[in-house]
């Protein structure tokens, strides 16, 4: 099959509408159809290309009627729809341009865990590049143009084939500034003039215009309906999870007792710690636990997801930074990425001084590490992964608390030269 697999459209066999009835509210779901045209063919009818594989039969569905209240809780509505709502007509809605192909699950998936990050971060222009359900960078920027900057350069490396979903209308320059990079699909709840007929020069970017991203605040308060499929048929049905770290003000001093002593830290964060540290718990929201990330002045400095052990996926961000790092001064310097430079070397094209060049800047500056903030969807079981932290220069930690050990990660912080502040979030962000 080769390629050709992942052009291939598999047509479902899903119904056009389906129901779900939970205690005495029926929902309705109806499928989406999208009627798109490919350079060299004609126009096909049909829903998603396939699954999280080729070879998978999918199908979307949008909620049409029915809205769920449960224990004075009422659940997202037919009206709050966004990813589930793109057609390929009608411009009063949300729709789908440049499409050389239909969108597969994975592509929507993606657009939909980046507006769940966004919805937390609508003060400011934001971007945020996913791949593979979990974001590569997160950054806030003046511009749009800028904030998708940062977030590509925060981890080029695994930002490349992802997609970028931005909270403003994307302009002619951050539409060029998006082309000369590979990307999926690019989703913004609008175009300003020109910016579409840039974007469409790239074949098969799927370009999403959701116009309601700019009421993503209304939905950072509302809860909808996760339903998770166990391999033997059952389900799991659960409220999605909701942020508490709205503002700086609603993190809780960290504190432990321990044999009687009581242990809080001795350096409280500043306010450029706070606000990181509330843009890094709202993108934790969005990454696959047991995770942890760095962020530093608006932007994740390396995000580390989908870890088994606290200290592991700590020092898997870590390794990720100092790739990244080195990465971007070698695209800086010699127009090529990191590993390129590095066969070059092997091929004896390249001197091996330029590599350690590289990686003796790259650890000097302690992969730009040093003052960021470290968020943690979990709690430390041991102080083992504030240890490995704190070796690298980070000013300030904010995660659960409610550890056992909680007073040894405090100790930790406080014995840090210089001090380390720490923060707890009061709840736990995992997701899986």
């Amino acid at each position: 099959m080769g390629r050709e697999q992942y052009r291939q459209i598999m047509h479902d066999h899903f119904p056009n509408e389906i129901s779900l009835k939970i205690g005495e509210t029926t929902l309705i779901y109806h499928k989406q159809v999208y009627k798109i045209k490919p350079e060299d063919g004609e126009a096909v009818e049909s829903g998603l290309r396939y699954g999280e594989n080729p070879g998978q039969e999918a199908a979307l569905y949008r909620l049409v009627n029915g809205n769920l209240t449960q224990a004075g809780v009422k659940y997202v509505g037919p009206k709050d729809a966004l990813v589930s709502a793109l057609a390929d007509g009608n411009p009063a809605t949300n729709m789908m341009f440049g499409c050389g192909k239909h969108p597969s699950k994975t592509n929507l998936t993606d657009v939909d865990s980046a507006l769940g990050i966004l919805r937390y971060l609508t003060e400011k222009p934001a971007a945020v590049i996913i791949k593979h359900n979990n974001p590569s960078g997160a950054a806030l920027g003046r511009s749009v143009k800028a904030a998708f900057e940062k977030a590509w350069e925060a981890d080029r490396v695994a930002a490349f084939g992802g997609a970028a979903v931005v909270n403003r209308p994307v302009d002619k320059a951050c539409a060029r500034l998006m082309n000369s990079h590979y990307l999926e699909v690019v989703a913004a709840p609008d175009f300003e003039e020109g910016a579409l007929e840039i974007l469409m020069r790239k074949k098969d970017l799927r370009i999403f215009k959701i116009k309601n991203i700019d009421k993503l605040k209304n939905l950072a308060a509302k809860r909808f309906l996760d339903i998770k499929s166990l391999m033997d048929g059952g389900l799991i049905l659960q409220q999605s999870s909701k942020n508490a770290i709205l503002s700086s003000k609603d993190f809780i001093p960290a504190r432990a007792e321990h044999q009687g002593r009581i242990y809080v830290p001795e350096r409280k964060p500043t306010a450029r710690e706070l606000n990181d540290m509330v843009f890094g718990w709202a993108v934790e929201q969005g990454v696959t636990s047991n995770s942890v990330l760095f962020v530093k002045d608006g932007v994740t400095a390396a995000i580390g997801a989908g870890g088994q052990d606290r200290v592991g996926i700590v020092e898997a961000a870590i390794f990720k930074a100092y790739r990244n790092y080195a990465d971007s001064i070698c695209q800086e310097l010699h127009h090529m990425s990191y590993k390129e430079l590095e066969l070059a070397v092997e091929q004896k094209r390249a001197s091996k001084d330029t590599l350690r060049d590289i990686d003796k800047a790259t650890q000097e500056a302690k992969a730009g590490l040093a003052g960021s903030i470290m968020i943690s969807d979990a709690f430390f079981p041991f102080r083992d992964g504030v240890d490995v932290a704190l070796r690298q220069g980070i000013s300030a930690i904010a995660h659960p608390g409610g550890s056992l050990r909680d007073w040894e990660s405090i100790e930790a912080v406080n014995q840090a030269k210089p001090k380390v502040a720490m923060v707890f979030t009061g709840q736990r962000a995992f997701k899986h």
